[in-house]
């Protein structure tokens, strides 16, 4: 009989893998990590029962995490990445000759530990980049505490259920916009609206609490099925949004970056939103 993996995040919604071969499976202090092998998606890794990364799609999820919000700004020098254990959106930072340092903050040592073992083919090199220093903590007591600044956090967290849950509050936020430079950007993982619409629109409205601007831009990651997926935006300025096309390109360029998915269009298109969405974080 043909094994299959259900994902089951959504009362009413559930997806299905195939299962070729499980390749991995432990349950840690923190979660049940599973890796199997999909005949289309190539590795597949899954937390407590909800797929959280695979190597036939990954690029397209790291890339608008990373270079989006980098291009952006244009002088990101330090970057702070809460979870992302996987490694594939530090290695992708990475890329960027300009960053001076990469502080990525993982509640759990386990899943750094299999990604360097199990995943090389989405983390690469980065945990041995010496850009990158590695934090064991929990993301919502280290912005809490620290007292050093960010040009770009990044939130590569699961949903908001279990551990993942404290990252997405008002109080976390709040600490994030306090670690950030001034005019730098917060940028978070949130889900597919269609099908998590609640979950986008208390993430926007508290942006637009704490920020003088809060929204999301989009992207199409099919493994995140049911439509596209979100991105949180939160800054303090503005203008960042607008970026000019011919701006954009420039930094492309000088970055001299390979991406599989993300360019200076599809950057400016990203923030773009259908109808249903812009009414429903209106």
């Amino acid at each position: 009989m043909t094994e299959w993996f259900r994902e089951t995040l959504h009362r009413d919604y559930q997806i299905g893998l195939r299962i070729e071969e499980v390749l991995f499976e432990e349950r840690s202090t923190h979660q049940h990590l599973l890796l199997f092998r999909n005949a289309r998606f190539g590795k597949v890794l899954a937390l407590d029962g909800v797929v959280q990364t695979t190597e036939a799609d990954e690029f397209i999820y790291h890339e608008m995490l990373s270079h989006l919000p980098m291009l952006a700004h244009g002088k990101v020098r330090r970057v702070l990445i809460v979870g992302g254990g996987d490694g594939g959106l530090l290695e992708e930072v990475l890329k960027h000759r300009t960053l001076e340092q990469a502080v990525q903050v993982e509640i759990d040592a386990s899943v750094v530990e299999f990604a360097k073992t199990h995943l090389r083919s989405i983390c690469g090199g980065a945990y041995e980049d010496p850009r990158t220093e590695l934090v064991i903590a929990d993301g919502l007591k280290y912005v809490a505490e620290t007292d050093r600044r960010f040009d770009l956090i990044v939130v590569d967290s699961t949903d908001p259920v279990g551990p993942g849950e404290v990252l997405f509050t008002r109080a976390f936020y709040a600490d994030c916009r306090r670690c950030l430079t001034p005019g730098g950007v917060l940028v978070t993982q949130n889900g597919v609206p269609f099908v998590q619409t609640e979950e986008l629109q208390h993430s926007v409205g508290l942006f637009r609490e704490l920020f003088a601007e809060g929204t999301c831009y989009l992207a199409t990651v099919p493994t995140y099925a049911g439509g596209p997926m979100a991105f949180g935006w939160a800054t303090d300025n503005t203008a960042l949004r607008e970026v000019p096309p011919e701006t954009l390109q420039a930094r492309f360029a000088a970055a001299g970056i390979e991406t599989r998915y993300y360019t200076p269009a599809v950057h400016a298109g990203a923030f773009a939103l259908p109808r249903y969405v812009a009414d429903w974080i209106a």
